[in-house]
């Protein structure tokens, strides 16, 4: 199954990098990222592997919990889409646009 990571999930990466990097340990940072993305990729085998997302209670809206974080994806019939990646204590507000 493919896997597509929205510009904000891209966003929400690359901000993750930014703050190891500014409190000065980059290679926690590197690692984090790495392993973010490692199990984003276990959804293209298992897209349903992650549970509904509770502020929405709907099917195709879930999440994968990786440490501190939500990997929130909408789960379509041929194709994943990473929507955001946050703190796991954020409560979820999507754009209209993002569904």
């Amino acid at each position: 199954m493919k896997i597509f990571i929205s510009n904000s999930a891209f966003g929400d990466i690359e901000s993750i990098k930014e703050y190891y990097e500014n409190e000065g340990i980059a290679h926690v940072g590197k690692q984090y990222v790495v392993s973010i993305i490692d199990h984003i990729q276990t959804l293209s085998d298992n897209p349903d592997i992650g549970r509904k997302v509770p502020e929405f209670d709907e099917e195709k809206i879930r999440e994968l919990i990786h440490s501190a974080f939500r990997i929130v994806y909408l789960r379509k019939k041929n194709s994943i889409h990473i929507i955001r990646v946050w703190r796991s204590e954020r409560l979820l507000v999507l754009p209209e646009n993002e569904i």
